[in-house]
Formats: structure tokens, sequence, C-alpha cells
């Protein structure tokens, strides 16, 4: 497995990818995640042109996971990581999320944060193995920009189902 910035050509397959890996939700009675529509391809192309989308590729470069990052009060934000199904289970998400937090590092970011579902098992339970924390009300970790993303959130319907924030240092080894 590799990773790479994504190409232009790549962004339907994003959407295809983010398709199948909500899927999982199902199952959960969490209808409306798995039918919830991908980001655009305008707005993947935004991160894309600008850097921040990355794509992990297989032997034969076919394209099975990606991550997009947005910058959020001096973190490096998770926006988007999703594993096709076929490639589920192989330590693909981690190795992006290793990725970014290798060029956080190098960007002198202090952390990794993202928002995720509480209860479902691949969301905070995994970030947790992998070193992430849950930002509490009260920890002066939970930015404001985290805070504004929660909000976000929220109105897109996501708060019908317990969210979480959560941050990795990046100079943590786990």
């Amino acid at each position: 497995m590799r990773i790479r910035v994504a190409t232009a050509a790549e962004l339907p397959m994003l959407q295809d990818i983010e398709r199948a890996a909500g899927e999982a939700f199902r199952p959960l009675g969490m209808e409306e995640i798995a039918d919830d529509e991908p980001l655009s391809l305008e707005v993947l192309e935004g991160y894309r042109s600008a850097g921040r989308a990355w794509v992990a590729v297989d032997e034969g470069d076919r394209t099975v996971a990606y991550l997009l990052t947005d910058t959020v009060d001096g973190a490096a934000h998770i926006e988007q990581v999703s594993v096709h199904p076929d490639a589920a289970r192989r330590g693909v998400g981690r190795a992006l999320i290793e990725h970014l937090a290798s060029a956080a590092r190098a960007q002198g970011l202090a952390a990794l944060t993202l928002t995720t579902f509480a209860e479902v098992p691949w969301n905070a339970p995994y970030y947790t193995r992998i070193g992430f924390r849950r930002l509490d009300d009260g920890d002066p970790a939970l930015t404001e920009g985290l805070r504004a993303i929660s909000r976000a959130e929220a109105t897109h319907g996501l708060a019908a189902w317990p969210r979480v924030c959560m941050r990795r240092e990046v100079t943590a080894l786990v």
C-alpha cells in the first residue's frame, strides 16, 4: 500500500468509497448516515488542489481509501477518512492517519483532531485505541473551531447519535 495526493480523476472514486463505507452504518440503525451523499466533486477538488486530500492505493494503484484534512486552531483536523469495505481491517485508515501525523509534525502543528460517533465501534473506540482522547466540554483543548464544527454537524443532523470531539498530540507515539 502506498499513500499519495489524490488526483482529479480519482475524485468520483472517493465518492464511491464513501458510499460503500457508509453501508456499515445501516445495520446499526443509522440509515441516514448510510444514505448521506458524499462531498461534492467541487468540494473534493478544493481539498485536492490545496494538497489536503490523500489516497491509499493498492499494488495496482487502485484507490482503496482516502483522508481529507483541514487546519483548525493549530491542529490538523481529519475532516473525513474512509476505507472501502474490501480493504477494511488491514490498517489502511491508520496508515492514512499516521501519514497525516507526520505531515502535521513537519508543519509544526500541535495535534490531530476529529469529530466522530461516540458509540460506533470503528469510530471513537477505534480512535481511542490509536492514541486519541475524548475532549469533554471543559477541556481547554476543545477549541472554538472544534465547537463550530460540532455545531455545523448538528445542523446537518449528525447529532441524532452521540458525537464526540477527539485529539491526539502529534508527538505522541502509539
